[in-house]
């Protein structure tokens, strides 16, 4: 059996972030899409992503390699350090660092924490913003870890605004190329599914709003502007509600 976490290049310890980012990498280089050849690499890869992301598959993996009793769990055991760069970030309060505790957190199995440090910051400081303390590529990837993590936990307000930011990004400039259909996905079904009902008007209408620069079909647009007007309506706003709505008519007529 080969070693999973070596075809995907993540040590033993890889966190569930680290081994989507290093999947979503090495799958834009072998895809057959890019190669135009089948690449038996290809499929290793995509066996050895689908071990590792699934919590059962990749406990039964690492029994089975024994890592526990290995030298390498003695190596890793006996390897500490002094500075504890978390804490050293805990400490410090300007906008760069709590960025950067999001993101340490996230790929250090603390989701939990990572989540709530993000929405503290969108609330308490004005236009704090993730993508300007790291690369894009770091922002775009993790930036859409975060996003299915603030998804899971029913915070699909800020999980849009988070995805905005990506998806736009990605018009400027390609970077997650196969796997966009996935980005753009999951911000569809939020649009769809999680928004109406699950946060007040207000919020729900900006969120629609946004959607409506982010290139989705017309059918798309139309669903969201009738779903503006209802929440206009609700508000008692009549006549931007009926603005929406025959905006809506015209895109699908």
């Amino acid at each position: 059996m080969r070693d999973c976490y070596k075809i995907l290049g993540v040590p033993h310890n890889a966190t569930a972030a680290e081994i989507r980012r290093a999947y979503r990498q090495k799958a834009k280089l072998l895809h057959p899409d890019i190669t135009h050849e089948d690449s038996e690499k290809f499929r290793e890869l995509v066996q050895a992503y689908e071990t590792l992301s699934d919590i059962k598959s990749r406990s039964l993996f690492d029994e089975s390699f024994a890592y526990k009793n290995s030298a390498y769990a003695k190596q890793t055991s006996g390897n500490t350090k002094s500075f504890d760069y978390r804490t050293w970030l805990l400490e410090r309060d300007d906008d760069e660092s709590r960025a950067k505790l999001i993101f340490f957190d996230l790929t250090h199995n603390k989701e939990d924490s990572a989540v709530e440090e993000f929405k503290k910051m969108n609330m308490t400081r004005s236009g704090f913003k993730l993508s300007k303390w790291f690369t894009r590529e770091d922002f775009m990837d993790y930036g859409f870890i975060l996003s299915e993590e603030l998804v899971l936990r029913q915070e699909y307000y800020d999980a849009v605004i988070l995805l905005e930011q990506i998806i736009k990004m990605e018009y400027s400039y390609s970077y997650f190329k196969l796997f966009f259909p996935e980005v753009k996905s999951l911000a569809r079904h939020i649009l769809r599914n999680n928004v109406g009902g699950q946060m007040n008007d207000e919020l729900a209408i900006d969120a629609w709003e946004r959607a409506l620069d982010l290139r989705f079909d017309k059918a798309d647009d139309s669903y969201f502007l009738q779903k503006m007007a209802e929440a206009y309506e609700r508000i008692g706003d009549k006549h931007t509600a009926r603005i929406c709505r025959e905006e809506s008519m015209r895109l699908v007529s």
